[in-house]
């Protein structure tokens, strides 16, 4: 009887281990090089107004590639990155689970938003959606917006060389 408890145990144990190496190997620590394209479905621009030939639509779609350092830290609490570079802007209701997180995000001052966060991870890839809808400060007035960042993230490695490592939300 004894054996076969010890046996229980040591099965349990093992399996605990495993899942537990499974869940850190999906969301490591380290470089990832993100690509992040930002769509506009609500631009703060006034109905009907058009931009000079030649000027450039600075509300078409963008796509931006950059490398950033995650920290062990950030998995814990986040399971991913969470933008950090906006002191006026607080995650809340965040649900971390084994291989995804969703959270809300509010933001105030010049743009006065809340964002919905999701993020979820396979191995070396990320795939995070965050959509803002709020207003804008424009001048005098306060104008509609209302946007989409999705992010594909590829794990790069442990060291981060030169990258610093992403902030923690300061709220």
């Amino acid at each position: 009887m004894r054996k076969h408890r010890a046996a229980i145990a040591l099965s349990c144990l093992i399996l605990t281990l495993a899942v537990f190496a499974w869940a850190q190997a999906i969301r490591k620590p380290g470089l990832w090089e993100m690509t992040s394209t930002t769509t506009w479905q609500k631009t703060p621009l006034p109905p009907g107004m058009t931009l000079p030939p030649g000027a450039g639509d600075p509300f078409a779609p963008t796509t931006r590639t950059s490398t950033v350092c995650l920290t062990q830290e950030m998995i814990d609490k986040y399971g991913a990155p969470i933008p950090t570079n906006n002191s006026d802007c607080a995650i809340s209701n965040v649900v971390l689970k084994t291989s995804s997180m969703t959270a809300d995000m509010v933001c105030t001052g010049r743009m006065n938003t809340k964002a919905t966060l999701e993020s979820s991870w396979d191995g070396n890839i990320a795939h995070g959606k965050v959509h803002f809808v709020g207003t804008m400060q424009m001048r005098q007035s306060s104008v509609p917006v209302e946007f989409t960042v999705t992010t594909t993230s590829v794990y790069k490695g442990a060291e981060c060389g030169s990258v610093k490592p992403l902030a923690m939300p300061s709220k």
